[in-house]
């Protein structure tokens, strides 16, 4: 499974596609390490600091027990996934594997009714539009019961902010989206994942080439800038999508021979609250324009102790 490469339109439909394009590029990588006492050590290597799941397959094993759940935790940028020991410590084990990898730390606890801040610098004004699942559209597959995507639209070109304290695990900037005329949907957006403290993921999309002002690995905030909004399918205003999601299975075989029709979303949509101007705690409607507020409980409830003291200076 690889990082989230599609747009709102095919992002979702296959998730058999998203297999394949692991197959071909995984970004974690496993090595295995024989010890002195001939068990067996899984090591991972990947090039971001966030959260992956990882499905071990052994399709041989011998002189060892059967780890069971397969399915392990893979963040930061090396570590260890697990240990085979020897039932017989005199002999070695025997085994093969294969693995596949997706985003994301596997049905996380997380609030529903955390509150976010709107994603542009505090004063702005911003109209919401809720996204079709246009999967649905153009592929005839099933709109997901809790499928919630917001695009957020200025009349003038205007910074991208973050909504909420996260760690900046993706970031791809590769495209001019200004220039997709007459183009339904297409893959070709620039974009940037924000892992959160619970395992949630921010995803930014259709931010302006070259205007990303934050790095892999780097700590953002409620109002860091990210980058710039820029516009698409030959619209007149500038935007960028969010989608709020997280990991809720890795049940990789289910999807390995399935088709855009029959496919399922591996991942699980938030309907996120937002703090607005008058409301500190409010779900959005489509097609509302909306004025940002920074309110401090908001903005710093993630805060350590060390950056609350770092603001007061």
């Amino acid at each position: 499974m690889m990082n989230f490469r599609l747009t709102l339109a095919v992002f979702f439909a296959s998730a058999s596609a998203w297999f394949c394009a692991a197959a071909q590029e995984n970004p974690v990588k496993l090595s295995y390490k024989v010890n002195a006492d001939k068990s067996v050590t899984f090591n991972f290597d990947k090039t971001d600091p966030g959260f992956y799941t990882v499905v071990l397959k052994f399709d041989q094993l011998t002189n060892t027990a059967d780890p069971g759940n397969r399915k392990f935790e893979a963040r930061g940028y090396s570590g260890t996934l697990t240990t085979l020991t020897p039932t017989n410590k005199d002999q070695g084990i025997g085994f093969s594997y294969s693995y596949s990898s997706i985003r994301g730390k596997l049905n996380p606890k997380y609030n529903a009714a955390f509150v976010y801040t709107l994603p542009a610098k505090n004063g702005a004004k911003m109209r919401a539009v809720e996204s079709s699942f246009v999967n649905a559209t153009y592929f005839g597959n099933t709109t997901p019961e809790d499928w919630k995507v917001y695009r957020f639209s200025t009349k003038e070109e205007d910074t991208v902010t973050a909504i909420r304290k996260g760690i900046v695990v993706e970031v791809k900037d590769l495209y001019d989206s200004d220039l997709v005329d007459g183009i339904a949907y297409t893959s070709k957006t620039n974009d940037l994942i924000v892992e959160h403290a619970d395992g949630t993921l921010a995803n930014y999309r259709g931010l302006k080439k070259g205007s990303f002002a934050v790095k892999v690995g780097q700590t953002v905030y409620p109002g860091t800038a990210l980058g710039l909004n820029s516009k698409s399918n030959g619209g007149n205003v500038y935007g960028v999508s969010i989608l709020l999601m997280y990991l809720k299975s890795a049940d990789f075989e289910s999807v390995r021979n399935k088709t855009m029709a029959t496919t399922k979303s591996l991942y699980g949509f938030i309907t996120p609250h937002f703090c607005i101007d008058g409301n500190a705690d409010a779900i959005l409607t489509s097609q509302q324009e909306y004025t940002v507020s920074y309110l401090p409980e908001v903005i710093k409830k993630e805060f350590t102790k060390k950056e609350l003291k770092q603001q007061v200076k």
